[in-house]
């Protein structure tokens, strides 16, 4: 996974909590996992991934990870990065990084493996060619 901020290409801003420290002041593990789904849900909302209704396509995290280079801590204001790195038959890998304000290296790394499930069923679902298209916009 790349730490150069220029290789992902959706960035949001996440500001930290006083509640994210642990005991050794610095943002506890959990947090960080926390960061990163929140910013793929707030990109996966913004981008019409998540559908509407009982009905609807889920996508469900069937792996993650994460690398740590840098402590972070309250009062940062983080930036998050995401890639798609890998589109398969149903389901993809996004790439995440954190980025203390303007900083060009990412401080931590991680990914979410997720794969597209019928909501009923919760069997793989091909994904169709507008979301494939769509996780192109960030590959």
């Amino acid at each position: 996974m790349s730490r150069a901020r220029g290789a992902y290409p959706w960035l949001t801003a996440l500001p930290t909590r006083w509640a994210d420290n642990d005991p050794y002041g610095h943002l506890n593990n959990a947090t960080y996992f926390s960061l990163f789904d929140t910013a793929l849900t707030l990109w996966q909302i913004e981008s019409g991934v998540l559908g509407d209704g009982p009905d609807a396509p889920r996508m469900l995290v069937v792996e993650t990870g994460c690398r740590f280079f840098q402590e972070l801590r309250f009062p940062d204001l983080l930036h998050a990065g995401l890639r798609c790195s890998r589109i398969g038959r149903s389901s993809f890998t996004i790439e995440l990084a954190l980025f203390r304000g303007a900083a060009e290296e990412a401080a931590a790394t991680g990914f979410f493996a997720q794969v597209q499930v019928d909501a009923k069923s919760h069997r793989p679902l091909p994904l169709d060619a507008p979301r494939r298209a769509l996780l192109k916009t960030i590959g």
